[in-house]
């Protein structure tokens, strides 16, 4: 919105030069989404208090984890309220990928609003059905996943690290593949947002990490120097990006151990979709498996443990997700978060580093 308020003045006025360029915008919308969150956050939380909005916790779960009922939830909100603030006033509103991820990431928090009153409606740690959440992720991923295979401006390549030339056209099947990556994503993260800050903080390194790889792939000569594919108007994604990662970091300041409010799926939900339809679009999915691989573990211990259990009766974890595994162990849960959260930093320093091993 201020490119376009401005940028048209910058003849007369030299200084509005700097708002055509994406790395000033960058940096304009991850203070602005840190601002949100700490001017907000207070007056949101204290109205979840007010509303009764507080976290269902199982009766399965590790018993520390009972002091937590009651707890403010859907704290997410803030983080989507920072999302779109910081985005619509600093991104390019021309560029239609801004608008596919908005859509992504606001829809799927909708999804997850809608699970999150659930449980509070009824009392319970369940909302929605598996199958119930699952097929509104699906219907909302295939409409982006339509949009973006049917609106390229490039071949729907899969591309693989590590090699210059390896690269596989996925034609028509490029929709089902990139549904599987945004809904994924979105249910990964969900999975691991179960220890307090423990999903935001993997959350900031990869939306960060693929900030860069998308202002890479959006710049023609960077995109052709590191031999990654162009991707024409990827570059914007970087301002959106920015506002995830400063979104989450505004609101880690309230979530953080020992947390005065819960992200909820409205929140979860929608950071996952977030970071899989910018992998999607600047062609970097198998990077977010890589620079996200805490979720994928969290998610694969999940599934784990399920076939392991109806095939054997047996567990092959404590309890899942894996962070509960090591609280029954016997780790603190400050210890928990924070070694997740060095295992996310160094996974995102070998993302970054596939640029130049080719």
């Amino acid at each position: 919105m201020l490119l376009q308020l401005l940028y048209p003045f910058a003849a007369d006025y030299s200084f509005l030069h700097v708002f055509k360029y994406i790395s000033f915008r960058t940096f304009g919308a991850a203070i602005t989404a840190v601002l949100v969150c700490m001017v907000l956050g207070p007056g949101y939380i204290r109205w979840l208090q007010k509303k009764q909005i507080g976290q269902q916790v199982r009766n399965d779960g590790p018993s520390s984890h009972l002091t937590k009922q009651g707890t403010p939830t859907m704290g997410g909100g803030l983080i989507l309220m920072a999302i779109a603030v910081s985005t619509l006033l600093w991104a390019d509103l021309k560029n239609h990928y801004i608008w596919i991820c908005l859509f992504s990431t606001l829809t799927f928090g909708a999804i997850g609003l809608v699970d999150d009153l659930s449980k509070v409606h009824h009392g319970s740690s369940k909302g929605l059905t598996a199958r119930q959440k699952f097929l509104l992720q699906v219907l909302v991923a295939s409409g982006v996943a339509l949009i973006l295979y049917f609106f390229r401006d490039s071949p729907p390549l899969l591309k693989f690290p590590f090699f210059k030339n390896l690269a596989v056209d996925l034609g028509i099947f490029y929709v089902p593949f990139a549904i599987l990556v945004i809904v994924g994503a979105s249910n990964a993260v969900n999975l691991t947002d179960g220890l307090d800050g423990l999903a935001v903080g993997p959350t900031i390194t990869t939306a960060s990490t693929f900030l860069i790889l998308s202002y890479c792939a959006g710049h023609v000569m960077i995109a052709e120097y590191l031999q990654i594919p162009y991707v024409a108007g990827a570059g914007e994604l970087a301002v959106f990006l920015a506002s995830v990662a400063a979104g989450c970091l505004g609101f880690l300041w309230y979530n953080t151990y020992p947390a005065q409010v819960f992200m909820g799926d409205i929140g979860s939900l929608a950071l996952g979709a977030a970071l899989g339809t910018a992998a999607v679009i600047s062609k970097n999915e198998i990077l977010l498996a890589i620079c996200g691989g805490i979720f994928v573990l969290e998610a694969f211990s999940v599934m784990a443990q399920v076939v392991s259990f109806k095939m054997t009766g047996k567990r092959v974890f404590r309890m899942a997700p894996i962070h509960h595994h090591f609280e029954l162990k016997g780790w603190a849960e400050p210890k928990v978060i924070v070694r997740f959260w060095i295992i996310s930093v160094l996974l995102a320093l070998i993302t970054l580093s596939t640029l130049k091993l080719r």
